[in-house]
């Protein structure tokens, strides 16, 4: 698979306020990553704070605490070993840093891959359909993003019939949401985990689109 493609199958672009400085991430073949936090606006009102990795090169006054900047690139995936067990962190790896832009959707993702684990739906308390799908997205140098997401009502149901192994492309947002975990002591904290809010969903088959359900 080209590059080009590859590029295609993962595209997010944010727009939204730097509320926390660059930190040092790591560095990969004499290339530094620094982690920022984004906020950025829902149609709620609300704020996702998003994590965002920018390289040394793309580094500007721009990102400082209270500026505005709209980013575009993949949301990608690692494993990060905490203890003697690997978590999967997810960041939106910035390709380009764009001049701010309020007149845009602030937050938009598409995504093409595979789904990797049986797709897990289930009703909420009050009655609401939520299906959770995670997609093998295919990168170069032979690698893959593992995304989590989140489908909503008649969307919902749709994929729950979908298998692993199933070609399927989305589209949506990604956010950020807290959760209470009890950790083996019994006390209680509070985590954040980061995924796609997915608005449509299709079915390709043989390298055509097969079949959308769209809310």
């Amino acid at each position: 698979m080209t590059t080009t493609t590859n590029l295609r199958n993962n595209c997010v672009t944010l727009s939204g306020t730097v509320i926390s400085a660059p930190v040092y991430s790591h560095e990969i073949y004499g290339e530094k990553f620094y982690e920022v936090t984004l906020s950025v606006k829902r149609l709620s009102g609300m704020d996702d704070l998003l994590p965002i990795s920018v390289s040394e090169h793309l580094l500007s006054d721009v990102f400082f605490e209270g500026n505005s900047v709209t980013v575009s690139g993949q949301f990608r995936s690692y494993n990060k070993t905490v203890g003697e067990k690997s978590k999967l962190m997810l960041t939106v790896f910035v390709r380009e840093v764009l001049p701010y832009d309020e007149t845009i959707n602030p937050n938009t993702l598409e995504l093409t891959g595979y789904i990797c684990k049986p797709p897990i739906y289930r009703t909420t308390p009050f009655n609401r359909e939520i299906c959770d799908v995670l997609i093998a997205v295919n990168r170069q140098y032979n690698k893959s993003d593992y995304i989590p997401c989140i489908v909503w009502g008649r969307n919902a149901r749709f994929a729950g019939t979908l298998a692993v192994g199933e070609h399927i492309n989305v589209v949506g947002r990604v956010q950020s949401r807290n959760y209470q975990k009890k950790l083996p002591d019994e006390t209680v904290v509070t985590r954040t985990a980061y995924e796609v809010s997915v608005s449509k969903i299709t079915v390709i088959a043989d390298g055509d689109e097969n079949e959308t359900i769209a809310q």
